[in-house]
């Protein structure tokens, strides 16, 4: 049965307190049951056109030139098995944690931060997790927040890098131990970051190996690609994207290139390209956003276009890891046929950050920068990761 995309904010998110590491109240998760990705601004490129579907293409092409500062670029060590099992994580216990997340009110950030909850709470961590909603102003008096109560760790999911520099130098100073997921910040004891260069490579690759088996260079697939120049990594990531597609070579062409973060973004984008491109049937993109939007556009065009069938050559190749993502990959009626995921399920990803946890307050990373790994996910193990998921 097709599953409908659920509209912005459906689900009501919990009020949270931005106080001390401590106290029940102070353990609350923020929750949205809506399955979006992060709040970002509209950034969907609408023509009704051909001429302005190409005047949006060019302008995407445009700003797609690589970052000087890329994740590729930085130094680090690579996250195995073996790294996260240097961790001992009883000695969390009656460690006071706090951590600032851009946004809870998608699905991946939700279910990961409920399992974390999950992970800290067995381990006798105390923690108050809050979402600066994408603004850094908020984001910096969380810190100062955590600061003024006392936390022996501090994470930043950094609405921006840039702006939380400073306050993540006030923490450390107050001999407060940083830790930065996503950006390679450098007041920070260490750094939790997707080479997102390789993973773009990885998204494309896979979608490069569905086009190389469904088309050929006398009938090319037509692909969409969605992306967010607007964010430096999710540009990075985008470029990575065109690089692997490299691997069926000749046997595509990208025929739109719109900006969508969320999924009604993203699938008004397609929506938009598919009027210009009735025959596109393949489309990548950098996250669940994209993926959830762009299912939804390519299931609904099927109902005219294909008599309700999806066709075999059809597919949506994306990165982040949701239950609704993966029962999209279990579903023959859905047109989402890969993933490039991280740790594995929410309660992977949680352990493995709170290994992160416990190996810096230990003195114990060995580096200041840690890359994560990727997992490919498809309907062969989708059902496996599907039953860890929050």
């Amino acid at each position: 049965m097709k599953k409908k995309v659920m509209s912005l904010l459906t689900a009501a998110v919990l009020a949270f307190s931005l106080a001390a590491c401590g106290g029940a109240a102070d353990k609350a998760v923020e929750t949205a049951a809506t399955e979006t990705s992060a709040e970002k601004e509209e950034a969907a490129a609408e023509a009704s056109s051909e001429e302005t579907a190409t005047e949006d293409n060019a302008a995407a092409e445009e700003s797609s030139e690589p970052a000087a500062d890329t994740t590729a670029a930085t130094e680090g060590v690579q996250a195995d098995e073996a790294f996260y099992s240097k961790a001992d994580l009883s000695k969390l216990s009656g460690k006071k944690i706090g951590i600032t997340i851009q946004s809870l009110q998608n699905a991946y950030w939700a279910g990961v931060m409920s399992a974390l909850e999950d992970v800290l709470t067995e381990n006798g961590a105390e923690y108050t997790i809050v979402a600066c909603d994408d603004n850094s102003a908020t984001q910096i008096g969380q810190v100062e927040n955590f600061i003024s109560s006392g936390c022996d760790l501090i994470m930043i999911h950094p609405s921006d890098a840039n702006a939380v520099e400073d306050v993540a130098k006030e923490a450390r100073d107050a001999g407060i131990k940083v830790m930065c997921w996503d950006d390679p910040m450098e007041n920070t004891d260490a750094n939790w970051i997707l080479d997102n260069t390789s993973l773009g490579v990885e998204i494309g690759k896979m979608c490069a190996e569905f086009i190389n088996e469904k088309y050929t260079e006398e009938s090319p697939a037509e692909v969409i690609l969605i992306g967010y120049p607007q964010t430096k990594i999710l540009l990075e990531r985008a470029n990575g994207i065109k690089e692997g597609l490299e691997d069926a070579a000749g046997k595509y062409e990208i025929v739109s290139e719109q900006a969508g973060l969320e999924p009604n973004e993203a699938q008004t984008a397609v929506e938009t390209a598919l009027q210009a491109h009735p025959d596109a049937k393949v489309v990548t993109g950098i996250g669940a956003g994209p993926m959830i939007g762009a299912n939804e556009a390519l299931v609904t065009y099927c109902q005219t276009a294909y008599s309700g069938e999806v066709p075999d050559e059809m597919g949506v190749f994306t990165t982040d890891v949701t239950k609704q993502q993966l029962n999209q990959l279990l579903d023959d009626s859905q047109a989402s046929k890969g993933i490039i995921g991280f740790e594995g399920s929410d309660f992977d990803t949680a352990t493995a950050c709170a290994s992160m946890y416990a190996l810096i307050l230990s003195d114990e990373v060995g580096s200041h920068n840690v890359f994560r790994g990727f997992t490919k996910m498809d309907s062969n193990n989708a059902e496996a990761i599907l039953s860890e998921m929050k």
